[in-house]
């Protein structure tokens, strides 16, 4: 549903507050949903003053300069990369990790729910004839996996960057005939010009909506079965058409190649 929550805050060796504080001036710059909910979440007004050296990392987070603390913020990745020794948390959600000054300080999980019309959705389509259905996410695996359980997707692939989820993309319509694809964020616009029809969900960014052939008005999934069948009852009445100018001339260009027809 895009709207999110604070379900848990999990601090290592600093307080709970501390550790929402760090996260909440880490993200300060991000306009990402769940950097919007963790500012929300520590409620306070923001000094810009305290921030230095705000660096995004595609992908995995941001690093950040907080009162002279060297702060990372993001996935699993970013930490194993720092080689800071994550915890992971057993809670489901997307988990935010917090290191500061190169040690561990501790985790906050943001959970989303799953838009009500999602199983609809993907059972429409297969009614479709849409032989699979694949997610591409960079969610974690637990969380990805449940998702994809609840709406009956096929197959799941979580965990990715920009760049794997696009070589993935690729790889999936190289190898599964003819293939749409809806996405609605920045990472999603490669591989919507790729697809043979790239679908943008319109609440989505600027360039998604750029990059796609088809732009749904509003942001719901059920739309996508509801535009193959509108596309499909477009080309059939365009045969329709097709054909019974075929037929009329066919009969009427002799009959007025004669003296039938004047």
């Amino acid at each position: 549903r895009g709207i999110f929550n604070v379900t848990a805050v999990h601090p290592e060796k600093i307080s709970e507050d501390k550790l929402v504080e760090f996260a909440a001036y880490g993200e300060y710059y991000s306009n990402h949903p769940i950097a919007k909910t963790i500012k929300e979440e520590y409620g306070k007004q923001i000094d810009t003053h305290r921030l230095k050296e705000y660096k995004e990392i595609a992908g995995k987070g941001v690093s950040v300069i907080i009162d002279g603390h060297s702060v990372l913020i993001g996935n699993a990745k970013l930490m194993d990369e720092n080689n800071i020794n994550q915890h992971p948390c057993h809670k489901s959600g997307t988990t935010v990790h917090v290191g500061v000054d190169g040690k561990y300080a501790g985790h906050i999980v943001i959970s989303d729910t799953i838009k009500s019309n999602s199983q609809k959705a993907i059972r429409l389509l297969k009614e479709c004839g849409v032989s699979k259905t694949v997610m591409l996410t960079g969610d974690n695996k637990k969380i990805a996996n449940e998702v994809a359980g609840l709406a009956g997707i096929d197959e799941v692939h979580s965990s990715l960057l920009p760049e794997d989820k696009l070589e993935l993309a690729k790889e999936i319509m190289k190898n599964s005939g003819i293939s749409a694809y809806v996405g609605d964020g920045i990472n999603d616009a490669p591989a919507l010009t790729r697809a043979d029809i790239g679908i943008a969900i319109g609440a989505g960014t600027d360039i998604a909506i750029d990059a796609a052939d088809v732009v749904l008005m509003k942001s719901r999934l059920s739309d996508v079965p509801a535009a193959v069948r509108l596309s499909r009852a477009t080309l059939k009445n365009i045969h329709e058409n097709l054909f019974w100018a075929f037929f009329y001339n066919v009969i009427g260009i002799p009959l007025a190649a004669g003296v039938w027809i004047p």
